[in-house]
C-alpha cells in the first residue's frame, strides 16, 4: 500500500463533485454517491452535501437528489 501520510510528505486531499440519486431520501442519495465513488476511490475521508434536490411527477417526489462534493486523501509513491 501506498503511503497517505508522513512527516516528511504532509497528506493531500482531493475533491470531486458527484450527485446521487434515490427513489426514497436524500440521506441514501448521499449514500449512493459515495458507494459509487468509493468504487474507483480510495481514502475516502468525508463528504459535504452541497444542495438536495428532487425530481417532480404528479405533484408527488419521484426522486431525491443529493450534490456532494466528497474528500479523499491522495496516495504518494
Amino acid at each position: 500500500m501506498k503511503e497517505t501520510h508522513t512527516k516528511d510528505h504532509p497528506s493531500v486531499a482531493k475533491v470531486v463533485e458527484l450527485i446521487g440519486s434515490s427513489p426514497n431520501s436524500w440521506e441514501e442519495a448521499a449514500a449512493n454517491a459515495v458507494e459509487a465513488a468509493s468504487q474507483t476511490i480510495r481514502n475516502i475521508t468525508g463528504i459535504d452535501v452541497k444542495r438536495c434536490t428532487a425530481k417532480v411527477q404528479d405533484n408527488r417526489i419521484v426522486e431525491y437528489r443529493a450534490d456532494v462534493k466528497v474528500a479523499f486523501i491522495v496516495e504518494r509513491e
